[in-house]
Order: C-alpha cells, then structure tokens, then sequence
C-alpha cells in the first residue's frame, strides 16, 4: 500500500504544470469532448507506465543492490530539480483527428508521456518497491487526479492553480524519496517482517 500511495502523490504533483497536462489541455480545447480524452489519458498511462515499470523490476535484477540505491537516490533528487523547470506545451497541430478524439489522444499522450519525468519517476519508483502492479496503480490514479479535472475545467482552473508552490511541493516530494533511498533504504531493507522479500534476496534470487 506505501508504494501505491507514494507513486500516486508524487505523480499527482510531478504532474502539474507538466507538458502532458499543458497537452491534455490543448486536447480538451480543440476537441471539446471530455470523455474520449480521459478514456485515451487512461489507457496510455496504464500502456507507458507498465512499460516503465517493467524496467524498473528489471533493473532490481541487473544491478547491484549498493549501486542500485545510489541510482535511485540520485536519480530522485536530480528528479527534484528537473521538476522546478516549467514544461512549455507540446505543439497543436491543425489538422482534424484522423482517427478519432480517443485514439489520437492515446498515442499523443503515449509519445508525449515518453521520457517525460513522470515515466522516469515510475522506473525509479518500480524500482524502489519491486511492486509493479502497485506503482503502476498509483501513478496511473496521480496521472488521472492531475489531468482530469483540467479536462472538464480547462485553464480556468489552470489558472487558478498556484504551479511554482506546486513545483517546490513535488520537489520536496522527490528530495524525500531521494534521502529514504540512500540513508534508510539498506536498514529498513535488513529489517523487514519475515516472508518479506528484500532487496538483497531479491538480488540473489534473480
């Protein structure tokens, strides 16, 4: 349950001001129609972010317990800064929807989501708690929590939304995780409740 309820307050804010909600906004003010929007917001995070995920277990079987924290650490922190940056919107392009509001939403999303630092966050969350369905769970409801509502509210509420204490907000959010992953990380690892699985037999175990 930690790791879905950290994947998803972390993303939620991560997500603000982002260049994917900048997108799903443009989306909503074109197409004017909601619901294809949400739907195809849906389905390309839950797509991106397994994807992430999956990278992220994997990288828990490939590297090196001590090198791994130090990875995650950093990475988290460096996550922290990259999140003060404003994102400028992705470009709107003039053409109709060849295929649809839902589809051109999905793909949109998916390429524009792709090395973005919410899916960034996702490896290194996945890899942090070695639970994929949970991260990919709770960064999925943060993406929807952040995007949705701008959706249906449109930059009336953009604008309203006070996005440099936001940003400082999430970036706290990542020195956090940052800190945990390279000071408590190895201790709380050693002393989980039996039938737990560590890190470290985790490692082995690959």
């Amino acid at each position: 349950m930690e790791a879905f309820l950290v994947s998803t307050g972390v993303v939620a804010l991560a997500e603000i001001g982002d260049k994917t909600q900048l997108l799903a906004l443009l989306l909503a003010a074109r197409y004017r129609t909601a619901w294809p929007i949400v739907l195809g917001i849906l389905v390309a995070t839950l797509a991106n972010h397994a994807l992430a995920s999956a990278v992220g277990s994997w990288l828990v079987g490939v590297i090196g317990p001590d090198a791994l924290r130090w990875i995650l650490g950093l990475s988290f922190i460096a996550m922290a800064v990259w999140t003060l940056i404003p994102d400028s919107a992705p470009e709107e392009s003039s053409a109709a929807p060849r295929y649809g509001v839902f589809v051109t939403t999905v793909i949109a999303f998916f390429l524009v989501e792709m090395g973005d630092k919410t899916q960034v966050a996702t490896v290194a969350l996945a890899a942090q708690y070695h639970a994929i369905v949970l991260v990919v769970m709770g960064t999925t409801v943060g993406m929807m929590l952040a995007n949705v509502p701008v959706v249906f509210a449109g930059d009336v509420l953009m604008r309203r939304v006070p996005l440099r204490w936001i940003r400082i907000a999430a970036a706290l959010s990542f020195v956090a995780l940052g800190v945990y992953a390279l000071a408590l990380a190895p201790r709380l690892d050693t002393a989980r409740a039996p039938g737990v699985p560590t890190l470290v037999a985790l490692q082995q175990a690959a």
